[in-house]
């Protein structure tokens, strides 16, 4: 197992495309034995053979994660308007999808199941009182399996989403810190933010990005330790906060998605604190 100090490293699977060969081929070459698992694979067709696989492997799994089919991640108003579990036209499969997620995370003895509510700065009363129910109705069903939600930062400010988590007060739901999300969405500094934020983070993204030029676009993201985030002072202020989770290496840009991975594990692991 490879740490950083007492946290462990992880990877998330989706950054190699759920390849399990690939993620063998990691750990052989870096000691890398924890996965954030992608389970979407496993709600198809092959997810007997997904899951099988999963457990034959003996990855220790930190969290798992779901996505939604709708989503489009080309604009910044295309992902509002099709993110999460906010288009009514798609809630109802969403939320059996989500269900479906909350008992494979159970059945595999895994605590975490991150993903994206979708924007929830939402204006429209009606309509933030909709997300709301369907954010509570989630949580209790994950409250009743023993497995926490974790809802992925970027799309709201850091005092936002406070003001959500407060709000609903729910032990089922918590936070999986990505900083660079916060500078992709251009929502605030995420430094600043793990210290709003730390009392409900359980796990964190590694991964980084870089500020846009132009305002109402998409940041672009950078390997780990190269972009705007702040590496070093970003995990000295989860040390300030006490964090005790995972450290998960997401890629979701780039051409060689492997060495990216490799490149930031070796800074994690050689970098002086």
């Amino acid at each position: 197992m490879i740490k950083r100090g007492d946290w462990p490293i992880a990877v998330c699977t989706w950054s190699l495309g759920n390849d399990f060969d690939k993620l063998g081929a990691l750990r052989r070459q870096t000691g890398l034995n924890h996965i954030h698992l992608a389970v979407s694979p496993a709600l198809g067709a092959n997810g007997k053979n997904y899951l099988e696989r999963i457990r034959n492997e003996g990855f220790s799994i930190t969290a798992t994660m779901i996505d939604f089919e709708q989503e489009d991640y080309s604009t910044l108003e295309s992902i509002k308007a099709t993110g999460g579990i906010v288009p009514d036209l798609y809630w109802q499969e969403n939320q059996k999808r989500v269900f479906d997620a909350i008992d494979i995370t159970a059945e595999l003895g895994v605590k975490y199941l991150t993903l994206h509510f979708g924007f929830i700065d939402i204006k429209d009363r009606e309509k933030a009182a909709k997300l709301l129910k369907r954010v509570r109705i989630l949580s209790d069903a994950a409250a009743k399996q023993n497995v926490q939600l974790l809802m992925e930062t970027g799309q709201e400010t850091a005092a936002q989403l406070r003001r959500f988590l407060k709000g609903l007060n729910h032990p089922a739901l918590a936070v999986n810190f990505d900083p660079a999300n916060m500078i992709l969405y251009d929502k605030g500094n995420p430094i600043e933010a793990v210290k709003v934020l730390a009392k409900w983070i359980k796990q964190v993204h590694i991964k980084d990005a870089k500020k846009t030029k132009t305002p109402g676009t998409w940041g672009a993201e950078v390997t780990w330790s190269s972009g705007h985030v702040g590496s070093n002072e970003f995990l000295k202020a989860l040390e300030w906060i006490g964090y005790t989770g995972a450290l998960a290496i997401e890629r979701e840009a780039g051409d060689d998605r492997f060495d990216d991975t490799k490149e930031a594990i070796k800074i994690l692991t050689g970098a002086e604190k």
